[in-house]
């Protein structure tokens, strides 16, 4: 089954080689007659963290782990499972496109916010709001009487 694994391509210039997945076959649940109680269509995708920090390094691991922290089995693997198709090999394809959509997702720097200033006519229009609602809630208060 190994032979049908190929490269997870995470950007232009960096691939994860295939020999750091496993891959597991077991029957998919769902409506599907008597297909779906005799063939393992739903596939179990794993990627081994521990040996991938060779190809693309610990601080790239270490980001995916803390971004993807649900995604991890009890021994720090990166988990996908896939059966939403009803053939074995579209849903192998599947698992390994949602996976690279992780990973690329996950090692994405977010750009920092650059901070600005408000302009000078929303600061300008916000105080004359200010002073207009102001009036309004002094125009409702009563005034004692004068004697």
């Amino acid at each position: 089954m190994a032979s049908k694994l190929r490269d997870l391509r995470i950007s232009p210039g960096r691939l994860l080689p295939a020999r750091l997945l496993r891959i597991a076959f077991s029957r998919s649940g769902g409506p599907g007659g008597q297909n779906v109680n005799k063939v393992e269509t739903r596939v179990d995708l794993r990627l081994d963290l521990e040996r991938a920090a060779e190809v693309i390094g610990a601080p790239s691991v270490e980001r995916i782990r803390t971004k993807l922290a649900t995604r991890l089995d009890r021994h720090g693997n990166l988990r996908v499972v896939s059966s939403q198709h009803r053939q074995q090999g579209q849903n192998l394809e599947a698992a390994l496109a949602r996976m690279e959509t992780l990973i690329r997702e996950a090692l994405a720097r977010p750009r920092k916010r650059l901070p600005t200033k408000p302009p000078g006519e929303s600061r300008e229009r916000r105080l004359a709001d200010k002073k207009r609602r102001g009036r309004l809630k002094q125009d409702r208060t009563e005034t004692p009487p004068e004697d």
